[in-house]
């Protein structure tokens, strides 16, 4: 448990970081939008291009492991989209809602927790999910978000309207780009190297503290959807979403106890801030989103402490 806190304590410290400064008044109403924007159209396409164009494909190559952890998130990602259209909300939010109850915090949370607990032999695994969250799984949040925001158009103009909306998103823009390098083998020079750490290491902190700048700014305030929704996504988030991937990972596929170990620790990580950033970017239900984030995050200590003592 002292390693999971260890690893919580520096996002729970940003949050309040960017809660605090909004609180006391240091930065302004309009900050969490501002800051957000600079995550989406700065820091994070940035991150989303280094993790891409350094990625080596026979690194990368590992079947077993893509299929579990691919396998649980598709699952849980679209059983809350069938679940939150049946309940008749609109695409856009039920896409950030499956986001919620999938998107596993790889990047902050995973590398140092995977490397603490498995060592440096399951980081490859880590890069390997962090791929598929944060780029093939958010892509496709995406591209849902953008058609039920053209719903009301008609069908040629949600087609072209979709596509040129996609075609401008930096955050289908960038890892598109740096899999054209990684793919061509295209060696980074340093500045460059230097460019992507510096700017997309800004993209979790920068994150957090907007997530912060949200939660002090509407303080008092209820999600629209309700505490149920809200208990159900942590649920599936923290408890479901790793079940359904040990299901795949050694019923169905019979991975290793290392390589499907790892995969069921990943998925078992608490909602990462990209469902966050969508949903204040899009202006849709963030406060829900928000809590979630935060909720699954203070949880996590104790689940993921649980998981590893069991395994």
């Amino acid at each position: 448990m002292l390693v999971n806190l260890g690893i919580v304590l520096p996002i729970f410290a940003l949050i309040l970081t960017g809660w605090i400064a909004r609180r006391s008044g240091v930065l302004g109403p309009n900050a969490t939008r501002e800051v957000n924007r600079v995550v989406v159209y700065l820091a994070l396409p940035a991150l989303l291009f280094d993790i891409m164009a350094k990625a080596k494909p026979a690194e990368i190559w590992q079947p077993g492991f893509i299929l579990a952890f691919t396998g649980g998130c598709a699952v849980i990602f679209a059983g809350t989209l069938l679940w939150r259209l049946w309940q008749r909300h609109s695409l856009a939010d039920a896409a950030i809602d499956s986001l919620n109850a999938s998107y596993a915090n790889t990047g902050f949370m995973g590398f140092p927790l995977v490397l603490a607990v498995l060592g440096q032999q399951a980081m490859a695994a880590t890069l390997i999910a962090t791929i598929i969250t944060v780029c093939i799984l958010f892509g496709v949040a995406i591209i849902l978000i953008e058609v039920g925001l053209q719903s009301k158009a008609r069908g040629r103009d949600i087609v072209w309207k979709t596509a040129l909306s996609l075609a401008k998103n930096p955050l289908l823009i960038a890892p598109a780009l740096g899999a054209v390098v990684m793919l061509a083998g295209i060696p980074l020079p340093q500045p460059v190297e230097s460019y992507l750490k510096l700017m997309g290491g800004a993209a979790s902190p920068c994150a957090l503290v907007a997530l912060g700048l949200f939660l002090a700014q509407n303080s008092g305030r209820r999600p629209k959807a309700g505490n149920t929704v809200q208990v159900t996504l942590v649920v599936l988030k923290l408890f479901i979403h790793p079940a359904v991937t040990w299901v795949i990972a050694f019923p169905l596929l019979g991975l290793s106890p290392a390589v499907g170990g790892t995969a069921v620790l990943l998925a078992a990580l608490p909602t990462g801030t990209g469902p966050f950033m969508l949903a204040e970017f899009y202006e849709r239900e963030a406060l829900l989103t928000g809590r979630v984030v935060l909720i699954t995050t203070i949880l996590s200590v104790a689940t993921l402490s649980l998981y590893l003592a069991l395994t």
